[in-house]
């Protein structure tokens, strides 16, 4: 019986579960067996693999479940010694046919540059950035917009019992896509992205005009990766992937803000609480179709490909392609967002 791996990595997302719940599924039906890697890339450049068989029994029950049941990890195999090398050896000790990789540019990275190595993987998309090429949206997308909105409903009471600005920071290292759909969603009042520095004059110019007409509380959405000044707030530590540690702008905007308005001003940072939990019912749908999808991918040999959804269909398309460059927030979104500053 051919046998087909299946690894998560990077940063945990709601639909992981979902995903792997659905690719045991549709691979009983193509007479295959399902490997699970565990902690991402980590569990394939370790002596032997780290491994566990997935079956419909400990699959069942878990598409409502946030995280992964296989873990995750940051590993990049390309950063250790003998890394790429070990990836290939395993799989081959193992027994495995295929690999379907679930992650997102890092990972799907990896999974291109192993591809170009004979590896045969499928990709799946998975960030809740939204920041893939090629698919217009990944599973962990609408949970963390959702839950960045009701968090932002929830500070709008706040704000205006006290007369406060108050500053929402949302994930987003490179594309706004979070910051713009909950800002919106939520009302903001200013939205701040990666794709537009940040002009701090112009921000408080802004909240003073809102003041001065009787309005006197203000809510500004902030990804963490807007830039202040040209420049991102970073921590000097990086991660696997030579990543800067982002954090920090809400904080810094808050005192900002105040100190250049005079406005009581705070901070709150939602942080990993946007890609924790259970999954959205789009999250949930669009993770199984992804996973029934990448399944038939491997069944019928098609590699270097992976599961899009492009209009309302799913589609193949290279894993290169979905790496090549990051999407970003279109500015025509943007500028929509922009119409009800204020």
């Amino acid at each position: 019986m051919p046998k087909v791996a299946i690894l998560t990595g990077g940063g945990d997302c709601p639909g992981l579960n979902a995903v792997i719940r659905a690719v045991v599924r549709r691979a009983a039906g193509h007479g295959l067996s399902i490997l699970g890697i565990l902690d991402g890339w980590k569990g394939l450049v370790e002596p032997g693999g780290r491994t566990m068989s997935l079956t419909r029994e400990n699959t069942s029950g878990i598409l409502h479940l946030g995280g992964t049941m296989l873990g995750t990890s940051r590993t990049n195999p390309f950063k250790r010694e003998g890394g790429p090398e070990a990836v290939v050896e395993n799989l081959a000790a193992l027994g495995v046919d295929s690999l379907i990789a679930c992650g997102g540019e890092d990972t799907l990275g990896v999974a291109c540059k192993l591809a170009d190595r004979g590896v045969k993987v499928v990709g799946v998309p998975k960030t809740i950035d939204n920041d893939l090429s090629g698919t217009d949206f990944t599973f962990g997308f609408d949970t963390a917009v959702s839950i960045a909105t009701e968090a932002i409903d929830r500070l709008h009471s706040t704000a205006e019992s006290h007369h406060r600005v108050l500053v929402c920071e949302v994930m987003g290292r490179h594309a706004g896509w979070i910051a713009t759909y909950s800002g919106l969603a939520g009302g903001a009042d200013v939205i701040l992205v990666p794709e537009i520095p940040v002009d701090l004059d112009d921000v408080c110019g802004h909240l003073r005009r809102r003041h001065d007409s009787g309005r006197l509380f203000s809510i500004v959405v902030a990804a963490e990766g807007a830039k202040i000044g040209g420049e991102k707030l970073q921590s000097q530590s990086l991660d696997a992937f030579g990543h800067v540690r982002l954090g920090g702008i809400g904080a810094f905007l808050a005192e900002e803000i105040e100190k250049r308005t005079g406005y009581e001003t705070r901070s709150t940072v939602l942080g990993h609480l946007q890609r924790g939990g259970s999954p959205t019912a789009f999250d949930r749908v669009l993770a199984t179709r992804f996973g029934v999808f990448a399944c038939d991918l491997a069944a019928a040999g098609k590699f270097g490909q992976m599961a899009a959804l492009q209009g309302n269909a799913i589609v193949a398309i290279p894993i290169s392609e979905a790496v090549g460059k990051l999407k970003t927030v279109d500015r025509d979104l943007y500028d929509l967002s922009a119409v009800f500053f204020g």
